[in-house]
């Protein structure tokens, strides 16, 4: 008969195994639903860290939906309602997502699904079409000042962090926010057609997604909102407005599964961002790494809903 010391020694190391096993094994196949259209920025976030999970040996296959529209709250609809228990399903998502439901309480949440990991913030880049008669920033606020309805400025869905910046510069630049022309689309790639047709005046987005189009001059980036100077782009601080605002994204697990599934993915996901296809990402994208996992991330988006909400508020977007 083995001592009672041996059993809890025995039964620990039995622990001790299973975790580990966890955090090593590899999953055949990851449903990835991206709630946006294809090219925008929670596209190159999903397709890029799939490929990050597959170059790491975390995944074997994994298989995309696109599920556009409402600022990502009809793929969150879908994702809740049909991903329940699930431990191979994941979304993406981000603080877009926080914002539109903060602009329209939809009567889905993100409470309502697991937070897995944090992975990447950027800041947001305005542009105008080469065309443009808009040189500077100056120029596109003294047009918004004197016509705001004249200037339609394209970006994500409504209440998103694209509006929010177009917002907040146009309080500062002394219009009320609820008269900006915001035009939204429900994918990046959407808006950068409208861009690059001149169908609006300018656009907003993450740096990333309007990369090669300003590498390519097909459009004329005006302000960046980081600390300090993107890739030769001006900041909204060093041109007289105090503009300040970086645009996370992160990934998601179904509703309802279990503490180990829910583990398993943030080991999954862990593994495949310190892989260098990941790092070469976020060099390549211009993200920023901003890891935090679990509980703490869950936690975060806590405080993120409250900061979307104030802002939704403070601009008037908020639907009566």
């Amino acid at each position: 008969m083995f001592p009672v010391s041996h059993i809890f020694t025995l039964a620990a190391a039995l622990v001790a195994a299973t975790l580990m096993s966890a955090a090593h094994a590899q999953f055949d196949t990851v449903k990835m639903l991206i709630p946006a259209n294809p090219a925008g920025g929670w596209d190159q976030t999903g397709r890029n860290l799939a490929q990050a999970m597959q170059q790491a040996g975390a995944v074997k296959t994994v298989n995309f939906e696109n599920k556009g529209g409402a600022g990502g709250t009809i793929g969150l609809a879908q994702f809740v309602n049909s991903s329940k228990g699930d431990g191979n399903a994941v979304m993406i998502g981000g603080f877009v997502m926080v914002g539109a439901i903060a602009l329209n309480n939809p009567p889905v949440k993100l409470s309502q699904v697991t937070p897995i990991a944090r992975l990447t913030s950027e800041y947001l880049a305005l542009v105008v079409p080469a065309s443009s008669p808009f040189k500077t920033l100056a120029d596109l606020t003294a047009a918004m000042k004197a016509n705001p309805g004249a200037v339609a400025i394209a970006g994500g869905s409504a209440g998103g962090t694209d509006h929010m910046v177009a917002g907040i510069m146009a309080g500062l630049a002394g219009v009320e926010a609820n008269k900006v022309n915001y035009v939204a689309f429900a994918g990046g790639g959407d808006a950068i057609n409208a861009i690059l047709g001149s169908q609006v005046a300018a656009g907003i987005s993450g740096v990333g997604e309007f990369a090669e189009q300003i590498k390519a001059g097909k459009v004329r980036a005006l302000a960046v909102t980081s600390p300090t100077k993107v890739n030769g782009i001006p900041t909204f601080k060093e041109q007289g407005m105090d503009l300040e605002f970086g645009n996370w994204r992160g990934i998601f697990a179904a509703p309802d599964i279990t503490t180990a599934q829910r583990d398993a993915l943030v080991a999954m996901v862990k593994k495949s961002v310190d892989a260098p296809h990941w790092k070469a990402t976020l060099d390549k994208m211009g993200w920023t790494a901003v890891p935090l996992y679990g509980d703490e991330y869950k936690a975060a988006i806590v405080t993120e809903t409250a900061r979307a909400e104030k802002i939704i508020d403070l601009l008037g977007l908020k639907k009566k």
